[in-house]
C-alpha cells in the first residue's frame, strides 16, 4: 500500500466510538456518535481543545483548514453566499446550506 493510500476500512456492526450500539448496514457510528468519538479523541491527544487540534496541524487564524478542504478534497464554497469566503462544506452541506439560506421561497 503506498504511503499515501488510505486503508480500507469496514464497518463491524457495531459503533466505532465504542458504546457497543449496534449500527445499520454500511454504517460506522450511530447517529451523532462520530461526534462523541471526534471529541474523545480531541480531549486524549489534544489537551481538549479544539484550538489545540488545529495548532498541532499548522492551522489556525494564519492558515485556513476549511480553505486548505476546498483546495485538497471535495468540499466546496457556496457561491450565493453574499459575504466572502461563503459557507463551506462538503457537497451535502452545500446542499442543506443553499436549501436553507439561499432557496427562492426563503423570506
Amino acid at each position: 500500500m503506498a504511503s499515501n493510500d488510505k486503508a480500507r476500512l469496514l464497518p463491524t456492526g457495531n459503533c466505532w466510538c465504542g458504546c457497543g450500539r449496534e449500527v445499520g448496514i454500511g454504517k460506522f457510528f450511530a447517529q451523532g456518535h462520530d461526534k462523541i468519538a471526534e471529541s474523545a479523541l480531541i480531549a486524549l491527544k489534544y489537551e481538549g481543545s479544539v484550538p489545540h487540534f488545529l495548532h498541532a496541524h499548522g492551522y489556525g487564524p494564519q492558515h485556513s483548514v476549511s480553505r486548505d478542504a476546498v483546495d485538497k478534497t471535495d468540499w466546496e464554497e457556496c457561491d450565493q453566499c453574499e459575504t466572502k469566503p461563503g459557507y463551506r462544506g462538503a457537497p451535502a452541506s452545500i446542499v442543506n446550506h443553499k436549501r436553507k439560506y439561499h432557496s427562492p421561497s426563503r423570506p
